[in-house]
C-alpha cells in the first residue's frame, strides 16, 4: 500500500475509535458501591501485598523502615497507601452514610506479607485513626482497637456521602512515624460542599476556640489555641493523648496530612491546663489548610474546626464547624 493510502486508513480507524469514545456518557449525583470487576480485583490485588495470614514475628527492623528508594524525604504523610516498608490495608473500603459500621483494616509489612501487631506507642495509643471527607466538612478521631493477628476496626458512622480519605499513623516497633492513606467510598445521595471560609474562631457547643498564629510554608510556626465557654476562660482542661489537645492539619486538595507537634505536656511544671493550647506546626507548601483541634473538659472530647491559609491562600468570612463526643 502506498504511503498517502496507509496514512488515510490509519486516520479513519483513528476517527472510529474516538467517535465511538465520545458516545460513552456518565451520570452523576448517587453514589453506590458496585461490585469488583474480575479485572479490577486482580489491579487491585496487584498493588497490595500478598497477606501470609499471619500475624508479623520477630522485632521490626530493616532498610524498609526508612522511606523507600526513590521516594522524597520529605513527602507530606497521608498522600500513600505504602511507605517505609509497610501498606495500610482497608478491609472495608465501602460504607453506607448514616448507618454505623466497623470499619476493619491492618498495616501490613510488606517484605513478610504479615500484618503488624508490635508498636511503639505514640501520644497514649498505638496508632492514631483519622477519617475526613474530601471537601474537608467531616471529621472524625478514631480509636481502634487490634486483634491478636494485627486487625484493627472501630464502628464509623459517616452522615454524609462521597469519598473520604482514611489516616493511620503509627509507629512499628523500633520503627520510624509513619502516616499512611487510603480511600473510602461512603455510599448515598452526594452533595459536594465547598471548603468552609477562612476563620479564627469556631464554636463547639457553649466553647469558643480562638486561633492566634500563621502557618507559613516551609517554615516552623506556632499556632495557639484559646479555650473560652460562656465568655469565661477555661483553666482546667483535661489531659487527652497525652497533651490538652490535639491537632490534626489538612492540607486541601489532596489532604496531605501534617505533623503537628504539641509545645508541652501535662506534669511537666510548666504547661497550663489552658485556657490557651500551643502547637508547632510546618505547612508543606502554600494553599489552604483544614485545623481540627481536639480537646477535653468535664469528660467529653469536643473538637474544634479551622480554616487557615498559607501564604495568601483564599478566606473570606468567618465559618466554623462543631462535634462533640464522650470518651
Amino acid at each position: 500500500m502506498k504511503t498517502g493510502l496507509r496514512i488515510t486508513a490509519f486516520a479513519a480507524a483513528l476517527a472510529a475509535t474516538f467517535g465511538t469514545a465520545y458516545g460513552v456518557g456518565s451520570g452523576v449525583g448517587e453514589i453506590s458501591p458496585e461490585p469488583k470487576s474480575a479485572a479490577h480485583g486482580e489491579h487491585a490485588d496487584a498493588a497490595r501485598p500478598e497477606k501470609s495470614g499471619g500475624p508479623e514475628q520477630g522485632p521490626e527492623q530493616g532498610p524498609e523502615q526508612g522511606h523507600e528508594q526513590g521516594q522524597e524525604a520529605d513527602l507530606p504523610g497521608g498522600l500513600q497507601i505504602s511507605d517505609g516498608g509497610y501498606t495500610l490495608d482497608v478491609e472495608t473500603p465501602r460504607l453506607q452514610a448514616g448507618k454505623s459500621a466497623d470499619l476493619r483494616f491492618a498495616i501490613v509489612r510488606n517484605t513478610t506479607g504479615r500484618q503488624l501487631t508490635r508498636y511503639d506507642r505514640e501520644h497514649d495509643k498505638e496508632l492514631h485513626l483519622i477519617v475526613a471527607s474530601h471537601d474537608l466538612t467531616e471529621y472524625r478521631h478514631l480509636h481502634p482497637t487490634r486483634a491478636a493477628d494485627g486487625t484493627w476496626s472501630t464502628p464509623v458512622d459517616l452522615p454524609k456521602a462521597g469519598g473520604y480519605r482514611v489516616f493511620a499513623d503509627f509507629k512499628p516497633k523500633g520503627g520510624e512515624a509513619l502516616t499512611l492513606g487510603a480511600d473510602l467510598a461512603v455510599a448515598g445521595a452526594y452533595e459536594p460542599k465547598e471548603l468552609p471560609a477562612r476563620n479564627t474562631t469556631a464554636r463547639t457547643g457553649d466553647y469558643e476556640v480562638r486561633l492566634g498564629g500563621d502557618l507559613t510554608p516551609g517554615k516552623a510556626g506556632e499556632l495557639t489555641f484559646t479555650v473560652t465557654r460562656n465568655g469565661k476562660p477555661v483553666r482546667d482542661l483535661q489531659p487527652y493523648l497525652g497533651a490538652y489537645g490535639h491537632l490534626v492539619a489538612l492540607r486541601s486538595g489532596d489532604l496531605a496530612y501534617l505533623h503537628v507537634h504539641p509545645n508541652g505536656e501535662p506534669g511537666d511544671g510548666k504547661t497550663r491546663p489552658g485556657p490557651g493550647i500551643s502547637f508547632t506546626a510546618t505547612a508543606p507548601s502554600p494553599g489552604a489548610y483544614r485545623l481540627f483541634l481536639d480537646f477535653k473538659h468535664q469528660g467529653t472530647v469536643r473538637t474544634a474546626a479551622f480554616t487557615v491559609p498559607a501564604q495568601g491562600a483564599p478566606g473570606t468570612a468567618a465559618s466554623a464547624t462543631e462535634s462533640e463526643h464522650s470518651h
